[in-house]
């Protein structure tokens, strides 16, 4: 049975409705009038069923496939304009008691050294990531519950939060850990978190527990019902995202698109974010084993078709990919990236990174001021903006002015007043020069006078050495 509006995991992901969609798609894809009313349907930027979308990613039309690919750039246009956000994650602990058969921390890896930092370790790491220049970190942990307890999640929040190192400050603690309950996402509601994430790597049920043959994490409908449980817990913000690789990846686009209309279905908001990561090596892990990764070319389509599909999410792509694979899905789609990331515990205080903690291989090795560099020569802000977190602007009342066309007044000039704080603080002098002639020809596409006017005057306060101007 299928029902979005469901609590229950395999009725608002329905095995059968899947199925029939890849069926119907199956049928369909090549259809060219169909093709052409759902291209007409997803003008209206408003997005599309998972079975609309479906069929837009099985076309093979060349010259249809380029009009999916000219709308994808002109929704992300319009609802994110030129701004790509960036963030880093924060490794606390790799103690796990999963047995994820894709993730080296599964607990019968005995290769990898396990770590867990106190907080004067993540004092030290929190001043690195500040002197990069970074303001938004993703926090991640294994799941164990002794090792890594709530406590010692709310513990860690509260720390990076105090951190005020020269100009650098944390301003906006993103949370990916393992599904909990109700009281414990209050718990992390209360500590003053962003966007709570959970991955559900694959919504193939049958294949998700053979992924998963051990732990908590065995728990398909734990797992699933998670993001339920974070709203009903008050956390207005959830980032969904599958592991792409681990199933056929027609099946879990679906799925991915389902779980977005549920929680649009159930609780008025769908996603705030959809993270698009691909299977990487790792220790104890050889990704060539997974026979279900995806190319380039179905990666920057499957990107395109989920800005289209659902047009006001956030889609994340991390340093997974490579810096080619990067400005492809950036066009098409990409709304936050991450820059100068370490995926192993205590990665930005040793120097020789700590490798043999990672999560996974990163492809793109890159500083912060590199990427930032490169975002700005191929003329995008890169925006350390967290202020609509901050004013409140979260959940459907950012949907709302998301949906509207209304945010660019926001957003726009918070991010140019961050990038400037950027420039001022952290950046080279080649970043700088590229940062501050983009800012002056991005100030003038902020739509309303007035805050264009007042943005104009903050950004020289900046230069002069005020910071944390929001509107």
């Amino acid at each position: 049975m299928y029902d979005p509006k469901s609590s229950k995991a395999e009725e608002f992901i329905s095995d059968s409705e899947i199925k029939a969609t890849l069926a119907f798609a199956d049928e369909h894809k090549n259809d060219r009038a169909m093709l052409e009313d759902i291209l007409a349907k997803a003008r209206e930027q408003k997005g599309l069923s998972h079975r609309e979308a479906l069929i837009l990613l099985d076309c093979s039309h060349e010259d249809i496939n380029e009009k999916i690919f000219s709308l994808a750039k002109e929704i992300k246009q319009r609802f994110y304009g030129n701004r790509i956000v960036m963030f880093a994650p924060l490794y606390l602990s790799n103690y796990c008691v999963n047995g994820c058969i894709y993730c080296p921390y599964h607990m019968k890896n005995t290769t990898i050294p396990r770590r867990k930092l106190s907080q004067e370790e993540i004092k030290a790491e929190v001043i690195a990531l500040q002197d990069m220049g970074h303001k938004r970190l993703a926090l991640e942990a294994g799941e164990h519950p002794t090792m890594n307890p709530i406590e010692y999640i709310l513990e860690s929040i509260k720390t990076i939060y105090s951190i005020k190192h020269k100009n650098g400050e944390i301003r906006r603690v993103n949370v990916n850990i393992a599904a909990t309950t109700v009281e414990n996402y209050r718990k992390l509601k209360d500590a003053g978190i962003g966007t709570y994430i959970l991955f559900q790597e694959t919504y193939n049920k049958e294949n998700y527990e053979e992924l998963h043959p051990t732990g908590p994490k065995h728990d398909y409908a734990w797992h699933t019902e998670a993001m339920d449980r974070a709203m009903e817990g008050g956390i207005d913000d959830v980032g969904c995202g599958v592991l792409y690789g681990l199933t056929t990846y027609r099946y879990d686009f679906v799925g991915q698109l389902m779980h977005a209309e549920h929680l649009e279905a159930r609780f008025g908001v769908g996603p705030h974010t959809i993270s698009v990561p691909r299977i990487r090596p790792a220790d104890d892990i050889d990704a060539s084993t997974f026979s279900n990764a995806i190319s380039d070319e179905v990666f920057e389509k499957l990107v395109a078709v989920l800005r289209i599909a659902v047009p006001y999410t956030g889609i994340i792509v991390s340093t997974r990919e490579s810096e080619k694979a990067r400005e492809r899905v950036l066009a098409v789609g990409v709304t936050q990236i991450s820059g100068g990331s370490r995926t192993s515990v205590g990665g930005y205080t040793t120097e020789e990174r700590c490798d043999d903690t990672a999560q996974f291989d990163v492809s793109d090795q890159r500083s912060l001021d590199e990427v930032i560099n490169w975002l700005l020569k191929l003329g995008y802000i890169p925006s350390f903006c967290t202020a609509c977190y901050r004013e409140g602007r979260t959940g459907d009342r950012f949907m709302s002015l998301l949906k509207s066309g209304q945010i660019a007044n926001c957003c726009q000039p918070n991010a140019l007043m961050t990038l400037q704080e950027y420039l001022e603080d952290y950046a080279s002098s080649d970043t700088k020069a590229a940062g501050e002639k983009v800012i002056s020809e991005e100030l003038n596409r902020v739509p309303n006078d007035k805050v264009r006017s007042i943005a104009a005057e903050r950004i020289e306060k900046i230069k002069s050495g005020a910071r944390d101007f929001r509107f």
